[in-house]
C-alpha cells in the first residue's frame, strides 16, 4: 500500500501535465497521508478531494485508501468507479517502508530528475443529509525492481501520453487496465529517509532528506 506522498512544486505540477490544465499556487507538502485533501485531475479540471474512498452505496464514511489494479473490476468498492470515475492524482514523490524485524525503516521514491507526475486513481461521492465527500483512492499495482526489496506494491504511475485515455469515459475497461503496470525502475531513484514521516502533524522539508538508516523499533505508521 502507499500512505504517504509529496506535493512540492506547482512548476513540477505543471511540466508533469504539459501545461494543459489551468493551476494556481499549491503549498508544497511533504507528508501527504490518508483522510487529508489531494489534488486531483477530472475532466482536465483540478478538483480537491478527501483521500480515502468511500463508494457512495456505503451507510457509514469508511475509506478505502489504496485499490487494488486486480480487483478494480470485480470489487464493489471500486468496480463503478472503475468505470465511470476516473481521476489523477497529482503527486512527486511517495514514501514506503520496509519492515525489519519490530522495525520499519521509511524511503522516499521519485523521478530521477525529480518532476511530479499523476498517479492512476479512482473517485466517488458519498453524501449524508447535507453533507457531501467527494473522495478518492490511488490504484496500486506490483512492486517494480526498485521498490520490491522494501514492498511488494506501489502505487501506479500514469506516463503523461496516458493521462487523456484514463481520464476518457468512453475507453473498456480491459484497455485502461493495461496501464495498470509497474513504472519503469531505471527512471526511478529512493533513499531512506527519517521515521518523522511516521506523523501526519508533521510537515516540512526535511522529511525527504537522506539519512544513514535507522536502528530500532519506529512507531506506528497511522
Amino acid at each position: 500500500m502507499c500512505g504517504r506522498f509529496t506535493l512540492r512544486s506547482v512548476d513540477r505540477i505543471r511540466l508533469a501535465l504539459g501545461d494543459r490544465i489551468d493551476l494556481e499556487y499549491v503549498p508544497p507538502r511533504y507528508n501527504i497521508a490518508p483522510t487529508q485533501p489531494v489534488i486531483t485531475v477530472v475532466d482536465n479540471e483540478i478538483k480537491e478531494m478527501t483521500w480515502g474512498l468511500i463508494p457512495n452505496w456505503s451507510k457509514e464514511p469508511k475509506a478505502i485508501i489504496n485499490a487494488r489494479a486486480e480487483t478494480l473490476d470485480t470489487r464493489a468498492s471500486f468496480k463503478e468507479s472503475f468505470e465511470k470515475r476516473r481521476c489523477l492524482i497529482l503527486a512527486d514523490g511517495f514514501y514506503e517502508w520496509r519492515r525489519v524485524g519490530r522495525s520499519k525503516q521509511a524511503f522516499f521514491f521519485q523521478m530521477k530528475d525529480e518532476h511530479a507526475f499523476a498517479f492512476a486513481a479512482i473517485w466517488d461521492w458519498w453524501r449524508k443529509g447535507e453533507l457531501i465527500i467527494n473522495s478518492c483512492a490511488m490504484v496500486t499495482t506490483n512492486a517494480n525492481e526498485l521498490l520490491l526489496p522494501v514492498h511488494d506494491r506501489m502505487p501506479v504511475i500514469l506516463r503523461e501520453e496516458s493521462y487523456k485515455l484514463w481520464l476518457n469515459p468512453e475507453v473498456s475497461p480491459s484497455e485502461l487496465k493495461k496501464l495498470l503496470e509497474p513504472y519503469a525502475s531505471d527512471e526511478m531513484k529512493s533513499h531512506p529517509v527519517s521515521s518523522q514521516v511516521n506523523y501526519a502533524d508533521i510537515e516540512n522539508e526535511d522529511l525527504i532528506t537522506r539519512v544513514d538508516v535507522e536502528k530500532g523499533t519506529t512507531p506506528s505508521l497511522f
